[in-house]
């Protein structure tokens, strides 16, 4: 046998380094080019907006959420004088009713229903200009003057004037005095809240004892009202310039259905046939007889489906403000139901709550088709929408300017 080969240099050997050399050598892989990245699926896609969508969800649901009944209030500091003035308010309205009562009763003196006249129209009067931000004591004033002088001085022309200013206010106090409502049932409450009111100055108009054409007393309470409502809701929707392409389609079609719908009557008075004058006649004749009332197509087809509408509206965008205002059709049209010599208290209740179920219903089909365009879709998504309805409006009885 033969020695190993000596180490050079003097180093000694290894024998690892005989193991390191028996070892066969590794490959190493090429470079690969860079592949670009697969795209998305559509499955993936979905996942990660899911996910998204979830997580966002989980934040909000973290984070406090606000009551959907304080959202649409704003704050507003109260005077100290502002409070005993109200509950004096509340009083009167409820003497007057009740004096009005006690006069349809045939109980008390004769004066009761001027009395009650006088104090309900007064007392409405003086909350419009404290509603709308104006001078409650100096309107206020004025009515009570002006019905003192209509009822002593018994004249027929004051009488007529004090009725129809009277109804003017209530029917604009009944839309003024409406809030913002998130949903259906509190738009629905609002416009009979609206009614309410108008039914109130409805009795004080019948207490002035006036003499008046039906039709004239009709077009004249609802011109007025919806001048001043509108020279209101002017100021309260940041002017014409707060309308928007939806505000001003929302205006033209109301102001086209108004019209259409006082128009159509007259017309058909006029111009139409006797063949078809005598079956209108007829279906009312046969409607009063079963159903003991008619509804009033004015209010059905704009006064209260623009409440409803209006206040919902109300809650998301100020353009709300000016389809309330045709909500005066509804509100005034009470006293001209009331002041019908021909229709009794039965019947005329039986006509405004006609004319508000199908009206409240046409105006929950306007909300419908309002959201389906502008608003979320699905249950979750619709509530999370009403919670956000935020747009602050004073409280009920605070001044809204």
């Amino acid at each position: 046998m033969t020695d190993a080969p000596a180490a050079q240099d003097g180093m000694p050997t290894d024998s690892r380094d005989g193991a390191r050399r028996r070892e066969p050598a590794r490959r190493v892989a090429p470079k690969r080019a860079a592949q670009p990245e697969r795209p998305a699926s559509r499955r993936e896609r979905r996942a990660e907006a899911r996910a998204a969508k979830r997580q966002s969800r989980e934040e909000r649901n973290a984070a406090p959420t606000p009551r959907v009944a304080a959202a649409t209030v704003a704050e507003v500091p109260v005077p100290r004088w502002a409070r005993p003035l109200f509950v004096l308010a509340v009083l009167a309205v409820l003497g007057g009713v009740a004096a009005a009562a006690l006069a349809i009763a045939e109980m008390g003196p004769a004066w009761l229903d001027e009395a009650s006249a006088v104090t309900i129209s007064t007392t409405l009067t003086f909350a419009l200009a404290a509603r709308t931000g104006g001078r409650p004591f100096v309107f206020g004033g004025l009515a009570l003057g002006f019905g003192l002088a209509a009822v002593l001085t018994g004249t027929e022309t004051l009488r007529g004037g004090a009725a129809v200013l009277t109804a003017v206010s209530a029917g604009v106090l009944g839309v003024m005095a409406t809030v913002p409502a998130v949903r259906f049932r509190g738009a629905l409450r609002e416009a009979v809240l609206a009614l309410l009111i108008a039914a109130v100055g409805a009795i004080a108009v019948i207490g002035y004892r006036p003499v008046v054409s039906l039709e004239r007393f009709d077009y004249l309470t609802l011109g007025l009202a919806f001048s001043l409502a509108l020279i209101l809701v002017y100021r309260l929707g940041a002017g014409f310039h707060g309308l928007g392409r939806r505000g001003l389609f929302v205006v033209l079609v109301g102001t086209t259905s108004l019209a259409v719908t006082m128009a159509y009557a007259e017309m058909l008075r006029r111009y139409g046939s006797q063949e078809m004058i005598d079956g209108i006649y007829d279906s009312v004749g046969w409607l009063r007889a079963h159903a003991r009332a008619v509804p009033r197509p004015i209010q059905v087809l704009v006064g209260v489906p623009a409440l409803v509408w209006g206040t919902h509206m109300r809650a998301r965008r100020r353009q709300g403000w000016w389809v309330c205002a045709f909500g005066t059709a509804a509100t005034v049209s009470v006293a001209g139901i009331m002041v019908n010599p021909a229709t009794g208290w039965l019947e005329a209740t039986l006509i405004v709550l006609y004319s508000l179920v199908p009206g409240a219903l046409i105006g929950y089909l306007l909300i419908r088709l309002d959201l389906a365009f502008t608003g979320p879709r699905g249950r979750r998504a619709r509530r999370e929408e009403e919670a956000a309805a935020i747009r602050p409006e004073p409280r009920r009885w605070h001044a809204l300017l």
